[in-house]
């Protein structure tokens, strides 16, 4: 059914789960795990080595944690999305995560399905924003995206970026607002360059804090 088969690669240090998350992937037509790594560092080595479309990350590991691994990510400008593999328990490592780079997280007790959606859904370009996180990213009172930068926004470039925030990818929001796809991606690129912003993730954690949405 998918164009292509969306490759993964699993970084955590518990062997255990790296094999329960295989699990959960082998039996979907679409996804294939294409590498392990057991801490960060390697996760960065291996992500460089396959250029996976989607990194499976854990935050706290070893040595190099999921936080740092993805701000090396970052720096090395590999395309792959990350999703955190977390806890409920550890918001305050989700948002400097999702700050670092990571396009949404799941929960470590995720069922099967819902990891595949949400790896799907972060390869198809959604930014994936819990209730709870985006609460916890409106009560910290951090100067960040504060400075009322978004007054400088278009009437267009607010619509769009409220459709980054509820989570639409590009060719979505193309459709929503009756645009070409090249024509939205352009106000995607002056929204970011406006806001000082590295990419779309934090285009929809700034719009959550500054209650752009739709």
């Amino acid at each position: 059914m998918a164009d292509k088969v969306i490759r993964v690669l699993l970084v955590d240090d518990h062997q255990v789960v790296r094999r329960g998350l295989r699990t959960f992937l082998e039996v979907q037509d679409d996804i294939e795990v294409v590498g392990e790594a057991s801490d960060g560092a390697e996760g960065v080595a291996r992500a460089e080595e396959l250029r996976p479309d989607v990194v499976l990350m854990d935050v706290k590991m070893p040595g190099t944690d999921g936080i740092e691994a993805l701000r090396k990510l970052r720096e090395l400008a590999n395309p792959a999305r990350v999703l955190v593999v977390t806890s409920f328990t550890e918001q305050r490592t989700v948002i400097p995560a999702l700050r670092a780079g990571a396009s949404g997280y799941v929960y470590k007790d995720v069922d099967p399905d819902a990891l595949a959606g949400a790896i799907r859904s972060v390869h198809a370009g959604h930014v994936l924003l819990q209730p709870e996180v985006a609460g916890a990213l409106l009560s910290q009172d951090e100067g960040h995206g504060g400075t009322g930068r978004g007054t400088t926004l278009t009437e267009r470039e607010k619509e769009v970026l409220a459709l980054i925030a509820d989570g639409r990818s590009n060719r979505e929001i193309a459709r929503h607002l009756v645009l070409s796809e090249k024509t939205v991606k352009t106000h995607v690129s002056n929204i970011l360059m406006k806001l000082d912003l590295a990419d779309r993730t934090q285009a929809a954690l700034w719009a959550v804090r500054n209650g752009v949405t739709g």
